[in-house]
């Protein structure tokens, strides 16, 4: 069942809304019941359960369970920055659950506004955590808390307790920054004289600092994962292993795999690191294991996009493009790693990297051993990588020239940058007729910059 809490008005907006839909779409998480899906439950969007909540409200107060409050805020306020000073921990006084009926009723003829605060019984309140075991919270240490506001708006405690006693909720399990709530709640439930459901509290997500993952750490928002080119699968399985093992060794699961070993004794008591390394680790893991068909689909957008897609990928060149991606899969982490890298093979080389030329294109005389290399290549048979790498070393050797720098002037031509897959795999893959003219191209480059022609062209 999937329920909107969007009762945080300030929060909420069906932007973000659509972000929850479309994120948990992304990773394969589908719902039996809830928005879109409907269900004997709805309506699941607990803004358009206000009505149920302010009727439990009053319900409450009728019971003796809660008081209204007509405290204002600057009042709250006042009191709990005094306290402060002093040093001392604030709670509310209770100086409303003394009014007398006369007086209430005087401030409700005046429409005085006022909140519902729950009336904390002396004692103490226990439950059996799945995650964490018994658990006592002292009610000393709770105040009277509102579970409906001045403006009639519930609060989480109030909304979350009559939603899940509607909804037949059995099992609660969120993140430990709710333990707090959970004595409070058991108060509501017990006060409607409704089961209470179990509960387990899980580790947050922490960023690599220990601190909790902001927005500062990087992408929090699901889709935002989807944008920088990640499998939804990939991060299906790296989410639920933090905070949680199924013991071994083992670390990739597919969703029905990971569905057949959960337990909640597997979660640890510890928050979790969210590891961005560990995630690309993952990443590349699926991409590797992605039939080629499926990949080809899943980058086709980025290569569309980059302007290097033809239909023939999948036609009368289909065996040559699964040899480029074989070449490439190793060396991608994310979706978008394939386009850039992909570029040599599927388009042209317009540019070189700066660096990279400022690097390795200091060599005297490289383009003269360009086109000596480019017209040993016009003839070279057979052309595989073999036969592509003696004759680049032998060309070096009659030069009186190491291989080192020719290797990293090939590369630079056939690619524009310093690194790319296996050079000689990528220059047969290129093909004859591109790799003698982008060879050619570097040399006419080269002898330009230097401003002299270019010995034995």
């Amino acid at each position: 069942m999937l329920r909107i809490e969007d009762t945080d008005l300030e929060r909420s907006s069906e932007e973000m809304v659509g972000g929850i839909l479309d994120g948990l779409r992304w990773l394969g998480l589908d719902w039996d019941e809830g928005p879109e899906a409907g269900g004997q439950f709805g309506p699941y969007f607990q803004s358009e359960r206000l009505s149920r909540h302010r009727d439990v409200a009053d319900r409450l107060v009728a019971d003796g369970h809660a008081y209204l409050c007509f405290c204002s805020t600057e009042r709250l306020q006042a009191e709990r920055a005094a306290a402060e000073a002093r040093g001392e921990a604030w709670q509310y006084d209770r100086r409303c659950f003394s009014l007398g009926q006369n007086d209430i009723a005087r401030l409700l003829d005046k429409a005085a506004p006022h909140a519902v605060r729950v009336r904390v019984p002396p004692g103490q309140t226990t439950f059996d955590d799945l995650v964490h075991g018994s658990i006592t919270i002292e009610h000393s240490t709770i105040e009277d808390f509102v579970i409906l506001r001045s403006d009639g708006q519930p609060t989480y405690q109030l909304s979350v307790v009559c939603d899940d006693i509607d909804m037949a909720i059995t099992d609660v399990v969120r993140g430990d920054d709710h333990i707090s709530n959970t004595p409070k709640q058991i108060l509501v439930y017990r006060a409607l004289g409704a089961r209470v459901p179990r509960f387990a509290h899980v580790p947050l997500i922490l960023g690599p600092d220990k601190k909790r993952l902001s927005k500062r750490h990087g992408a929090t928002s699901v889709t935002e994962y989807q944008r920088q080119g990640y499998l939804p699968e990939a991060m299906v399985n790296f989410l639920a292993l933090l905070g949680w093992s199924p013991g071994g060794d083992q670390e990739l699961f597919s969703r029905d795999e990971l569905v057949e070993h959960f337990t909640l004794e597997g979660i640890s008591g510890g928050n979790a690191v969210f590891n961005p390394e560990k995630l690309e680790w993952f990443n590349q893991q699926y991409l590797m294991r992605l039939p080629a068909d499926e990949l080809i689909g899943r980058i086709r957008p980025e290569l569309e996009a980059a302007g290097l897609w033809s239909n023939d990928l999948v036609g009368v060149r289909r065996a040559w493009f699964d040899r480029v991606l074989a070449l490439l899969v190793p060396r991608a982490k994310r979706l978008g790693d394939f386009a850039p890298q992909a570029r040599p093979f599927l388009g042209s080389i317009e540019t070189y990297d700066s660096a990279a030329v400022e690097k390795h294109l200091a060599v005297p005389g490289l383009a003269h051993h360009l086109n000596v290399l480019a017209d040993a290549y016009r003839s070279l048979e057979p052309f595989d990588e073999v036969q592509a790498e003696a004759a680049l070393r032998q060309i070096a050797d009659a030069g009186s020239l190491k291989a080192g720098p020719l290797i990293h002037a090939t590369r630079i031509a056939l690619t524009g940058r310093a690194v790319s897959p296996g050079l000689f795999e990528t220059l047969v893959l290129i093909g004859r007729e591109r790799s003698v003219a982008r060879l050619e191209a570097l040399a006419r480059y080269l002898a330009e910059r230097d401003g002299k022609p270019v010995e034995g062209a």
